[in-house]
C-alpha cells in the first residue's frame, strides 16, 4: 500500500514513519526539504496550496493528515483552507482513504477555538468523496509534544506553581507509541472508513494528578495552589515566561483545557487490538526519547 503522510516532520509524523515503512511504500510530505532514507521518500508540498499536492498524492492509497497551524496568527482560517485543499486534491488523485488525528472534547458545547477548529477540519476533510477515518486523542505523551513539554517544564522549573481551575479537569493522556499504532492500524482498514474513534490511554486523571505523577518520576515535589482568577490570556503569558512554549501556542491549548477530554467510545479497541501503555511508562519513554533527541541538533520538530 502506498501511504502519504502530510505533516511528516511533526511530532506524530516523525514517530509514524518508521512504523509505516516496515510494510508500506511511504511518502513523507513536508513544507521543507528532507533527505530520503532507505525506506522513506521525502517530498515537498504545502497544504495551503492545492496544486502543490497533486503530484505528491498521485497513486497514493491512504493519506494521513497531521497538518495543523496552531501558533499562527489565524490558525482557524489556515486549518480550514488546508483541509479544503487536501480533500480536493485527494479526490482528484483517487485516494482511497484519509486518516486524520483530531482532538478529544470536540463534542462539548463549550468548545475552545482550537478544539472547534479540529472538529471543523474533520468535517471539511469528510465533505469530499474520499472516506475519512478520524482518531480523536487528548494529550499525547511524547517528546516535542507541546502539551507534554509544557507540563514537564512546569515540573522541572517551578518548586511552587499557582494554577487555574483547569488543573481539576479530567483528561485521558495517551502514549505516543499507542497513537502511532492506532494510526497505522486503521490505514487501509475498510471497517474504519468514514468513522470517528476516541483513542485514550488506560488511565483517566486530572491535570493536577498528571503534574504530580510526572513530578514524582522526576524526583520533585512542587507545591500547587489553585486559584479561580487566571484567565487563558494570563495563563498563556505565564507559561510563555516559564516554559519553552510560545504564548500563541499556549493560549489556544489552555482554552481547550476547560473541557474534559475523556474517551467516551472504545470501539476502536475492537478494530485495532493493542496493549495500552500505562501513563508512568509513557512518561519514562518520552523522557528517554527527549534525551536522545537532544543529542541530535537537527532532529525534526512539530509542524
Amino acid at each position: 500500500m502506498k501511504v502519504a503522510v502530510l505533516g511528516a516532520s511533526g511530532v506524530i509524523g516523525t514517530a509514524l514513519l518508521p512504523e509505516f515503512s516496515q510494510d508500506h511504500e511511504v511518502l513523507a510530505v513536508s513544507r521543507n526539504p528532507h533527505a530520503d532514507t532507505d525506506r522513506v521518500r521525502w517530498l515537498q508540498a504545502d497544504a495551503m496550496s492545492e496544486p502543490s499536492l497533486k503530484s505528491v498524492l498521485r497513486g497514493v492509497d491512504v493519506c494521513v493528515y497531521l497538518v495543523h497551524s496552531l501558533g499562527s496568527r489565524d490558525f482557524v482560517a489556515a486549518d480550514r483552507a488546508a483541509a479544503d485543499n487536501v480533500a480536493l486534491a485527494a479526490s482528484r488523485a483517487g485516494v482511497r482513504q484519509i486518516v486524520y488525528l483530531g482532538g478529544l472534547g470536540e463534542d462539548d458545547p463549550d468548545l475552545s477555538p482550537h478544539l472547534r477548529s479540529r472538529r471543523e477540519t474533520a468535517e471539511r476533510l469528510a465533505a469530499g468523496p474520499v472516506p475519512v477515518t478520524t482518531l480523536r486523542a487528548a494529550m499525547v505523551v511524547g517528546p516535542k509534544s507541546a502539551a507534554f513539554e509544557t507540563i514537564l517544564s512546569l515540573v522541572d522549573r517551578l518548586p511552587a506553581m499557582v494554577c487555574p481551575r483547569w488543573v481539576t479537569v479530567p483528561t485521558q493522556p495517551i502514549a505516543l507509541r499507542d497513537v502511532v499504532r492506532y494510526l497505522a492500524g486503521v490505514c487501509g482498514l475498510e471497517p474504519a472508513y468514514g468513522a470517528s474513534f476516541d483513542v485514550g490511554g488506560p488511565e483517566v486523571m486530572t491535570y493536577r494528578e498528571m503534574i504530580e505523577r510526572i513530578a514524582h518520576l522526576r524526583g520533585r515535589h512542587p507545591f500547587i495552589i489553585e486559584v479561580p482568577v487566571l484567565t487563558p490570556r494570563l495563563s498563556s503569558w505565564w507559561l510563555h515566561l516559564v516554559t519553552p512554549v510560545k504564548a500563541a501556542v499556549a493560549r489556544p491549548l489552555i482554552e481547550g483545557l476547560r473541557v474534559p477530554t475523556v474517551a467516551r467510545d472504545t470501539s476502536i479497541r475492537d478494530l485495532v487490538a493493542i496493549e495500552l501503555t500505562p501513563f508512568d511508562d509513557a512518561v519514562r519513554d518520552a523522557l528517554a526519547r527527549s534525551t536522545a533527541l537532544e543529542a541530535q541538533p537537527d532532529s525534526p520538530g512539530s509542524v
